[in-house]
Formats: structure tokens, C-alpha cells, sequence
């Protein structure tokens, strides 16, 4: 439950997010059972209003509906959330589907590109969501919506660029990261395992015998990785810490159902908070999906092999892992370079030391 009081109040307030919908106010409850029974009816209300599909589907109803089935069930759960509540604020949750138009897609694109975000962005944040809700509530509900060209709407994207944290860069990403998330940031380093893979470990993930740990990714594939001894170090350090979830946090103050000093698992977008409040200043080019391209990077620099970092990511296929053939490729150069530096005349005459040698 996340009912609280304010400062200075008698009375507990509710402040949560439903099916991307924020509820918030007071219960003018002054015990934290009866704040908690006002927030169930408080959500059994939100429920009801959502769910009569009987009449034509607001965006709301859908969205609801999109969330319950599917968007709650998502690896990373905190992103369809924010997703749909800003889609809901932008479209209006009363909004008919049959009145979401071209136009309205395209006013929702230019408003997301004025804030300043990239294409990439854009796509994942408004077109693809709203794209998705809209037909999943044709098919399951058989809701009237217009025609939309949705590939008119979607916007260029650059090739996904490959950004590896430099000796430097890691130091001071570290550095400033809060204590109780440094271990989640070296592990994602690391592994190179994605955000939503790291938050949802736990410890019947994690073999120590076997040394090596089971993560979930996209579409629900599981992959086992093996544990090198710093992991496996760092992982130890850890296990006393909760019962189920590897990576927790110490609560800093008693609130919204957290006891001051007790451990609670880091969620994505508690991840999320620290990584813009904290990590973003340090380091203002690098996203936490760098730390994946970091560990790919190195591995392939240290090995040249692409198939083993096909491997640690988790790709299905090779090709998707081949944009880290630039690291082989510039290796190569390297090594050629050193031949043309060296010149044939030092060239032949180290063939025949070679040779000479018995």
C-alpha cells in the first residue's frame, strides 16, 4: 500500500500510479488501516470506471484493458506505465478511440519532439505504445478506430550507435552513483545484462556451485552466464542483504510503506532516478544501455570473437551482434599500421633474425 502521512498532517494521503493513471490525495483517515481500505476503494472505483466495455472505448478503458493483459506482465513494467500515462494526459483519458485521428498522432509526435528527445525516442514512447493499444483493442474488444498510417508517422532512425565507457568515464560513474546501486552499476558493466535483466535477480537465479547465474530478457528468454571470479565476489558480498532479490537498497526514512534502515529490491525505475539525478551529470553522453555495449566491446576487443559476445547478450542471431566487428576491424588497423610503421627494410631484417635464430 502507499498510503502516508504528510508532514505536519493527522491524516494519511494516497499518492500511486493504476494502470498508468495517477490517484492521489487524502484519505482523512487517521489510521493507516482505515487509509488503506479508503486506497482499495479508491482503486475499485478507477476499475469499474475502466472497464465497461460495453459502450465505445475511451482511450482510458483501453489503455486499462492493455495494461491489465499485457503491459503490467512487461519485463520493465515502470515503461509502458509512463508510456500510457503521458499518452493518456496528451489524448485525454475520456477521448473516444474512433477520435484519435492522423492528426492527433501527429500532434502527439511534434509535442514529444519538442521536448527534445531523439527519434528512437519518439517511436518507443508515443508511436509504437499508442500504435499497439489501439489494435490490441480492436482485435480483443472490437473497437471502431480510423485508418492511421502509422509508418508515415514513425520517425528516422540513426543506426544504434555503439558507446563504450572509457577507463575514466567508469571511475567516475562509480564515483558518483549512491552506494547501495555501485554494485548493480559493476555488475551491468560487467555482464552487460539489460536493466530489466539485473533488477528482476534473484537468488534462486544464481548457482554458486555451477558459478554462474540465470537472467530473463526480451521475450521471456532465459540465458545462463557464467561467473567470473570478480562477479562471483561481488554477488557474495551481497547475498546477506534480502531474501530474494540480489540488488536492494537501505531505506533512507520511514515512508510510503518503507521502514527506515530495512532493504528493499531496486526497482527500474527506482534505476531509472538515481541514473538521471546522479550518473547523467557525471557522465552526460552515457545511458545505462552503454554499460551493455561497454562489456560487449571489451570482450570482443580481448577475444575477437563475435560469437561469444553473441552469447553474453543474448542475441538471437549474429548479425545483430555483428555491430561489435568494429572493434576486430580496428585491431586489424592497428596491427597493419605497426607493419607500415616498422618498414620492409626492419621487416626483412627481422625475418632473418627468424631465421638465423637455431
Amino acid at each position: 500500500m502507499s498510503v502516508f502521512k504528510r508532514a505536519g498532517s493527522e491524516v494519511y494521503s494516497y499518492d500511486f500510479r493504476y494502470r498508468g493513471r495517477r490517484l492521489s490525495g487524502t484519505t482523512d483517515c487517521t489510521t493507516r488501516r482505515a487509509a488503506e481500505a479508503f486506497e482499495r476503494q479508491v482503486k475499485d472505483e478507477a476499475k469499474r470506471d475502466q472497464l465497461d466495455t460495453s459502450k465505445p472505448l475511451t482511450f482510458q478503458a483501453a489503455a486499462f484493458l492493455y495494461w491489465n493483459e499485457v503491459g503490467q506482465y512487461h519485463s520493465d513494467p515502470s515503461g509502458p506505465e509512463r508510456n500510457i500515462a503521458w499518452l493518456q494526459a496528451e489524448i485525454g483519458a475520456n477521448t473516444l478511440l474512433s477520435d484519435i485521428t492522423n492528426a492527433t498522432v501527429a500532434r502527439l509526435v511534434a509535442k514529444r519532439r519538442g521536448e527534445g528527445v531523439a527519434n528512437g525516442t519518439v517511436n518507443r514512447t508515443v508511436v509504437e505504445p499508442l500504435r499497439t493499444i489501439l489494435r490490441r483493442a480492436v482485435k480483443m474488444n472490437g473497437a471502431k478506430v480510423q485508418a492511421i498510417d502509422w509508418i508515415a508517422h514513425r520517425l528516422k532512425e540513426p543506426q544504434e550507435r555503439v558507446r563504450e565507457a572509457s577507463a575514466v568515464e567508469e571511475e567516475a560513474v562509480l564515483k558518483v552513483t549512491p552506494e547501495d546501486y555501485r554494485p548493480l552499476i559493476r555488475f551491468a558493466i560487467m555482464t552487460g545484462c539489460r536493466r530489466a535483466e539485473i533488477v528482476g535477480l534473484t537468488w534462486q537465479d544464481v548457482n554458486w556451485f555451477a558459478r554462474e547465474f540465470r537472467v530473463t530478457g526480451k521475450g521471456e528468454r532465459s540465458r545462463t552466464i557464467p561467473m567470473t571470479a570478480a562477479v562471483y565476489d561481488l554477488l557474495f558480498s551481497l547475498k546477506d542483504h534480502h531474501k530474494t532479490a540480489v540488488f536492494t537498497f537501505k531505506a533512507a526514512r520511514t515512508r510510503a510503506g518503507r521502514v527506515k534502515g530495512k532493504r528493499y529490491p531496486i526497482t527500474a525505475e527506482g534505476l531509472h532516478t538515481i541514473w538521471h539525478r546522479y550518473i547523467r551529470a557525471a557522465v552526460p553522453d552515457f545511458r545505462f544501455h552503454d554499460t551493455r555495449h561497454t562489456a560487449a566491446t571489451r570482450l570482443v576487443r580481448t577475444t575477437g570473437n563475435l560469437k561469444m559476445a553473441q552469447k553474453l547478450l543474448g542475441h538471437t542471431n549474429v548479425t545483430t551482434t555483428a555491430r561489435y566487428a568494429h572493434v576486430t576491424h580496428d585491431d586489424l588497423r592497428l596491427g597493419l599500421e605497426a607493419v607500415d610503421a616498422a618498414g620492409p627494410e626492419t621487416q626483412r631484417a627481422t625475418v632473418i633474425r627468424k631465421v638465423a635464430t637455431p
